[in-house]
């Protein structure tokens, strides 16, 4: 599956400024593992991804061999975020309003109200099932709320709302503060926050390892501009143990432009091209099991989901 969003977003640093979208749809030639481990667990081979990009609309297209292209629109805001299956997106309207909508086409339906609105920063984020909708209510408070509506409740609060990323494993959400000083791991089980060792300034996170000990982040300098809050369409990950603050080497060679940890606890790197991007799957203990080039009209744009 492909998502694709091309970024035009204020280098301003400070506060946050509303990014508008527009989402192009690739398709992804997947290129089939070879060795016998991965041929044994065909239902763990990548079968597409989700890429982005933004401009004065929200189009998100959905691509799945045999399937061809899936399409729906959005808000035209900055917050919104794909479910992990690829079937639906989640957006915050800018009353406050938590929306989800297929992707393949179906009814757009309001399942909460109250989120913080306004900022690209604050998007929502889904559960590694695709069941639940974490996002950021006023005085930095994160609420979760099933995907049908039920279920709401106050998860707890903290300093880290901006790009949330859920662990694998649902216990986990981190996030980068608003002002870009530090991430923070939010606790669902024992509702502390806490920020994490080794990052002083991060205007993104992407993504949570299923068990929360290490995150993919984007690190920024003191005389690096902060942005506006939106997704960057690509950026030098770095990843960082929760609890030691130390950097975890990605043995992939290239220009690095982004990674996403799967569900199972496989890594995505996005490596930079000449004609094309091409993503490689690492496995739990990094070597490589996968890999599959992107169009070669990817290339400007960011990469959202793996699936």
């Amino acid at each position: 599956m492909t998502i694709v969003l091309s970024v035009k977003k204020s280098t301003k640093t400070g506060g946050v400024r509303l990014g508008v979208l527009t989402v192009t749809a690739l398709v992804a030639t997947l290129t089939v593992p070879v060795s016998a481990a991965q041929a044994a667990t065909q239902a763990a081979t990548v079968k597409g991804a989700v890429f982005y990009t933004f401009s004065d609309t929200v189009e998100v297209y959905r691509y799945r061999p045999g399937q061809g292209l899936k399409k729906t629109k959005v808000d035209e805001m900055g917050q919104f975020s794909a479910s992990p299956d690829g079937n639906k997106v989640a957006y915050i309207d800018p009353d406050g309003k938590v929306h989800v909508v297929p992707i393949s086409g179906g009814k757009d339906k309001v399942i909460a109200s109250g989120a913080a609105a306004g900022g690209p920063c604050g998007t929502p984020v889904w559960s590694s099932d695709s069941r639940r909708v974490a996002y950021l209510s006023p005085g930095d408070a994160i609420t979760i709320v099933n995907a049908d509506g039920t279920g709401k409740k106050n998860a707890g609060r903290s300093l880290g709302v901006c790009h949330l990323a859920w662990s694998g494993n649902g216990r986990y959400l981190a996030g980068y503060a608003g002002n870009t000083e530090g991430v923070y791991l939010l606790d669902l089980k024992t509702r502390k926050s806490r920020k994490l060792p080794g990052i002083k300034l991060a205007n993104h996170v992407q993504s949570l390892s299923p068990d929360g000990r290490k995150v993919i982040v984007r690190t920024i300098k003191p005389s690096d501009p902060g942005g506006d809050g939106g997704w960057p369409s690509w950026y030098r990950p770095t990843i960082v143990n929760t609890a030691t603050g130390a950097k975890v080497a990605i043995p992939v060679s290239g220009t690095l432009i982004g990674a996403i940890y799967l569900r199972d606890g496989r890594l995505a790197v996005r490596v930079k091209g000449t004609s094309h991007n091409t993503i490689v799957v690492l496995s739990k203990k990094l070597k490589r099991v996968q890999s599959f080039s992107e169009p070669r009209t990817a290339r400007a744009y960011g990469l959202l989901q793996v699936l």
